[in-house]
């Protein structure tokens, strides 16, 4: 894949509460809008969500990159054919990595503690 990724993601909430937040993503710098079931939600790709010990496998959730493509193509096809977006692999590959940088975990702030 180059280097450049044709979607930026931003979570709009970070330290405590992440719970209050939404997603904002764009394709080549046009907004685009998820299904309303998917804004304000984490996005279920894998990492280590653990304020405690960010390094420990055993927290690890999510779904890994190619699981996560296959369990989530269908309102994905929706949304890239909705804006236009090419329904090639590598999009729906540059979108999970977007999300993935800045995805989150209802534990992963503590802010509920």
């Amino acid at each position: 894949m180059p280097e450049t990724n044709p979607f930026t993601a931003r979570w709009t909430r970070s330290g405590n509460l992440l719970c209050h937040g939404h997603w904002e993503i764009s394709w080549q710098g046009a907004e685009i809008t998820l299904p309303e079931s998917r804004q304000e939600k984490d996005m279920g790709t894998w990492a280590i969500y653990s304020i405690i010990d960010p390094d420990d496998e055993n927290f690890a959730q999510g779904l890994p990159e190619d699981e996560w493509i296959i369990d989530n193509v269908d309102w994905l096809t929706d949304l890239f054919y909705a804006n236009g977006i090419p329904l090639e692999t590598v999009n729906y590959r540059y979108f999970y990595h977007a999300v993935n940088k800045h995805d989150w975990r209802c534990t992963s702030c503590a802010g509920c503690m």
